[in-house]
Parts: C-alpha cells; sequence; structure tokens
C-alpha cells in the first residue's frame, strides 16, 4: 500500500491498549498475551517488571555487543595515536630507551578504550530504543500519561499478523484488563 507520493501508507489503527491493574495483573496477562500467539505487543509500568520482558518475548539486545566493539575499536584509536606520536611523527631517544615503549602507553590506551564503550554505549541506546521519539499514538491516550506513575498497560499493535480490533479488545478484557481502549495512528 502506498499513497499517491509513493510512501508507504500508514494503517489508520495503531492498536489496542488493555490497563491492569497492578505489576502481578500485568506479567500474568502479558504471559497469556505471548501464549495466544501475539507478538507485536509491548507493555509500560511505572517500575521495572521482573520478567516481563521476557513473558513479551523480548528478544537479546545487541548493545552489550556493541559496547564490546565500540570499547576495542577507542582502545586501538587510543593505542595507535601513542604509537604513531612516539614512534612515526616524533620519535625522540630519550635516556636510550626504544621510542615503542608500549607500557607507556597503557593509561591512554585504558582511558579511550572506556571513552569508546561509554560514547557506543549512550549512541547506542538512543538508536536502538528509537530515541528521540516525538510523536508516539499512545501519547494521544489520556489515560496513558499515567504509565510513568500509577498505570500498568499492554498494548497488542495492528501489525501483528493475528489481531483483530474487536477480538484483540475482547481478549484484554478477558484477560483482566480493566479498561481497553483503541488507539488511532
Amino acid at each position: 500500500m502506498s499513497d499517491h507520493h509513493g510512501a508507504p501508507e500508514t494503517p489508520a489503527l495503531y492498536g489496542v491498549l488493555g490497563e491492569f491493574a497492578d505489576a502481578d495483573h500485568l506479567l500474568a496477562a502479558a504471559h497469556k498475551v505471548r501464549e495466544a500467539g501475539y507478538v507485536r505487543t509491548d507493555a509500560y509500568a511505572p517500575m521495572p517488571v521482573h520478567g516481563l520482558a521476557e513473558a513479551l518475548g523480548a528478544k537479546r539486545t545487541k548493545l552489550p555487543f556493541l559496547v564490546l566493539l565500540g570499547g576495542i575499536f577507542g582502545g586501538l584509536a587510543g593505542f595507535g595515536l601513542c604509537y604513531y606520536c612516539s614512534v612515526i611523527a616524533y620519535p625522540m631517544n630519550i635516556g636510550g630507551r626504544p621510542v615503542n615503549t608500549w607500557p607507556a602507553f597503557i593509561p591512554v590506551t585504558f582511558e579511550t578504550t572506556i571513552l569508546g564503550a561509554a560514547i557506543t554505549a549512550v549512541l547506542g541506546m538512543l538508536a536502538l530504543n528509537g530515541l528521540p521519539m516525538p510523536y508516539h499514538p499512545l501519547f494521544n491516550i489520556p489515560e496513558f500519561s499515567q504509565a510513568s506513575q500509577s498505570r500498568f498497560f499492554i498494548c497488542i499493535e495492528s501489525k501483528d499478523k493475528k489481531f483483530d480490533e474487536v477480538a484483540a479488545s475482547d481478549f484484554l478484557r478477558s484477560i483482566g484488563a480493566t479498561h481497553v481502549t483503541t488507539v488511532d495512528n
């Protein structure tokens, strides 16, 4: 599907949002949503809920691997800079010592390793989370503003292969949702 400009058309419906009484009900509902075969889902809670990501079938993040690569790159860059400066660009013979004195490069190499890992962690976290996110369809739901304070939600997205608006709404009610809302794009 595309509009007359060739851009892909976004569906009018984002999904169905169910509100739950507390973290225990949210976790139990997440298990039931996953068991029912829904895969394009997300949950929102005001505090971390142990086991919620696993209940929804969240994949492992790539961030640790990216941080490792950033640290290795930073370390190699720091060592390379020291080597270039001491051996190639400005070789100085001080006290008859060799110009490639790698133990002297360790502090700089360590610091650039940490710097590379830290920068990669911050930028990778932002990129993998899709931040900054100035607009999200859930922001249009007035009750959702309490998701960071006292409310618990599960959203079944319309992109899910199994999604049917009425069936998903009824399913959320059947597993204990206190309030179900249709979310438009």
